[in-house]
């Protein structure tokens, strides 16, 4: 584990029948991270070991979603957790002043959610705040959806924890967990610093500094049309890199898993019962 004076863990939380993705988020993220940015870096597997430029390996061993994240969260010393997944890869670069100012307005303010991705299901209220001309807009929670997110968030690491309920999937913990915050009705903050698939700004901003961006690659555990960018643009890298590609293009033009397996066809389980019916009355 790193040591050093950072508030702040940059935690990657990955499954490791993601690890198919593993390779195009360390490609986007060494491309277009500096590694300035005071924190702490972690790529957090279940089991498997993986070697990803710059992140030390931690593992949260097998379980349930919130689980595992639990877990992770529990060993790790740093106050701040800002969280990724292994399939959100950048596409452009970062400003590295901008994190600097991030943390400090975290640390100084105590905040407990700063949500770093715009998506219009969120209504938010311009505050006198701004960090490289993002403003630090404060989320309307009423009228908002999704308050409990897994998209890039910076996270007071006790405030994350609380919002893990025990034996949650990702999909109930966004669901229920936004439920929870609605009737819990914390403050939190929202920057348009990140595009999340190409999203537009939905604050007050002052020209902000160096945009960044990023896409979700991944889609019910198989490439999505967003990958296309990343394939493109490894087939005109090295040897391994168009090597990578190849297997991506393969994966998304023939709808594999990310473990390699045909997609599972949904079953008409209707048709199903009629067909064993039928069958067994002959």
């Amino acid at each position: 584990m790193p040591i050093s004076n950072n508030k702040v863990a940059l935690l990657v939380h990955a499954c490791d029948r993601y690890e198919f993705l593993y390779k195009g988020f360390d490609y986007a993220f060494s491309k277009n991270w500096d590694f300035d940015i005071p924190c702490n870096y972690y790529f957090a597997t279940e089991v498997k070991d993986t070697n990803i430029k710059g992140f030390a390996n931690i593992k949260s061993g097998k379980g349930e979603w919130a689980d595992r994240l639990a877990t992770l969260l529990r060993n790790i010393e740093e106050d701040y957790v800002l969280y990724f997944q292994e399939d959100m890869w950048l596409s452009k670069p970062v400003n590295s002043a901008f994190f600097k100012g991030l943390f400090h307005f975290a640390d100084e303010n105590n905040a407990q959610q700063i949500k770093l991705h715009s998506s219009e299901v969120y209504t938010t209220k311009q505050t006198d705040n701004f960090i490289e001309g993002f403003n630090v807009s404060e989320v309307d929670n009423k009228v908002s959806h999704f308050l409990m997110s897994h998209q890039i968030t910076l996270w007071r690491k006790d405030f994350l924890l609380a919002q893990l309920y025990k034996k949650e999937h990702p999909w109930r913990n966004e669901r229920k967990g936004t439920k929870r915050l609605k009737k819990l009705n914390p403050l939190i903050h929202h920057i348009d610093y990140f595009a999340e698939n190409g999203a537009a700004e939905i604050n007050s901003n002052q020209n902000p500094i160096k945009r960044s961006e990023y896409y979700a690659v991944s889609f019910n555990s198989t490439l999505n049309s967003n990958a296309a960018r990343f394939i493109d643009e490894l087939k005109s890298g090295n040897a391994q890199e168009r090597k990578y590609a190849e297997e991506l293009q393969n994966h998304f033009d023939n709808d594999l898993t990310h473990d390699g397996k045909p997609k599972p066809k949904k079953v008409d389980l209707f048709k199903k019962f009629k067909t064993w019916f039928l069958n067994k009355k002959k």
